[in-house]
């Protein structure tokens, strides 16, 4: 082989083995600080709302059905 194309496979190889570091690196940092913010969300749990559901409308549905209806033969 050349010389110029073991510097190119030499060089592609520097590469991605920085670049798969540098990838388990973050994959390791990311889970270490998941892990930390899960120890801090136990030690200081944070206040949950309660939100009441509304009882739904009664409306008058016969007349919302028939407003779509003609809306929908307007419409021809």
């Amino acid at each position: 082989m050349s010389e110029t194309l073991m510097a190119g496979l030499t060089l592609m190889g520097l590469g991605m083995g920085f670049v798969l570091c540098f990838l388990c690196i973050l994959i390791a940092a990311m889970y270490g600080m998941s892990a930390f913010v899960g120890y801090l969300n136990k030690i200081f749990p944070e206040k949950v709302e309660v939100v009441e559901k509304k009882s739904a409308k009664t409306t008058n549905d016969n007349a919302a059905i028939a407003v779509a209806i003609a809306a929908i033969l307007a419409r021809k």
